[in-house]
């Protein structure tokens, strides 16, 4: 393991994080916040990593491939507990927290602390976030509390205020560039990827392993295309056919908010580089028919529509009233 802890990007953060293990100043709360895909998951679980190593190779620095090493990077440690809602955009529950304030109880098996990593605490149920903030008061001298979210802001101020926070910017496409090759990446899926990652290199990551991810957004941004010139009528069917699976509708959305923030962007400036490249001529297209007011209020109705369906909207009405927001347009 490299002195940034095997991340791409973020060395201001493991440099913190580093001196605070050698330091014996460790908090014992930690909020990372960012996008998904960004890091948040894996920069925790390097903190826990070096914070239960064994054989450190220097203060702060994991050695990596002692057995709590191992485990901890496997997230199997016997003092780890993971928490988090039961599907992306579900909800974590009050009952899952006060499991853990139970289990805290209890000192560490085999390591100097006991790890409780709350993922997406943004999805926390209002009860789920107050008795966090019972356990963040209460919490014994060997609790390490580290949480994820979208951002600070998401969560309550009294909970972030028990925390250090640290929040995580994107990283530069050529890291993400660089890193995709050493794993494989052709030139060609490098430059498309780092492209979609938009900053994630854990989003470039899982678009490499997993190909049909990208053959379900080449669908998607194909529907969009079909989508703009289209009737009303064939939109409704559109909505239909999108509703019968909400898990899928929601992925759906995120790519359409893509394209739209691309529309956004170009319509601001031409010049700054966009999400999808590899759709520059309708994006182009597009923009060029809107004001860059008309783009933004388009932004913020696609996320006005993702947060409604985590709110248990109706996936159908939501669809059809999104689609209809859509300009009609001809693309060719």
């Amino acid at each position: 393991m490299n002195e940034n802890w095997d991340l791409i990007g973020h060395e201001w953060a493991v440099t913190l994080l580093r001196r605070h293990l050698a330091t014996d100043n460790l908090r014992h709360a930690y909020l990372f916040t960012g996008p998904q895909g960004i890091g948040r998951r894996t920069l925790a679980l390097r903190l826990a990593q070096a914070a239960v190593c064994t054989q450190p190779v220097s203060p702060g620095q994991p050695c990596g491939q002692c057995r709590d090493c191992r485990q901890m990077a496997a997230a199997q440690h016997p003092d780890l507990s993971l928490v988090q809602a039961e599907r992306l955009g579900g909800t974590l529950k009050v009952d899952q927290v006060r499991a853990v304030r139970r289990s805290l109880n209890l000192k560490p098996y085999q390591s100097r602390y006991r790890v409780v990593l709350f993922l997406r605490f943004e999805e926390a149920h209002p009860g789920a976030a107050n008795a966090l903030l019972k356990t963040l008061e209460e919490a014994p001298e060997y609790a390490l509390l580290l949480l994820t979210a979208s951002a600070a802001e998401a969560l309550l101020p009294t909970i972030v205020s028990r925390c250090e926070v640290l929040r995580l910017h994107p990283v530069p496409r050529e890291r993400i560039r660089q890193a995709l090759r050493r794993r494989g990446a052709d030139d060609a899926q490098a430059d498309l990827l780092s492209s979609l990652a938009a900053g994630r290199p854990g989003r470039a990551f899982h678009l490499l392993a997993h190909p049909e991810s990208l053959s379900f957004r080449r669908e998607q941004m194909d529907q969009v295309l079909r989508l703009i010139p289209a009737s009303r009528t064939e939109r409704f069917q559109a909505a239909q056919a999108l509703a019968r699976q909400r898990e899928s509708l929601r992925r759906s959305l995120l790519l359409w908010l893509s394209f739209w923030r691309d529309v956004m962007l170009q319509t601001g400036d031409p010049q700054l580089p966009l999400t999808n490249v590899d759709y520059q001529q309708p994006i182009a297209t597009t923009a060029a028919a809107l004001t860059f007011q008309q783009a933004a209020a388009l932004v913020r109705r696609h996320e006005a529509a993702l947060q409604a369906l985590d709110q248990n909207a109706n996936p159908r009405l939501l669809t059809e009233a999104l689609l209809l927001d859509w300009p009609r347009l001809r693309l060719d």
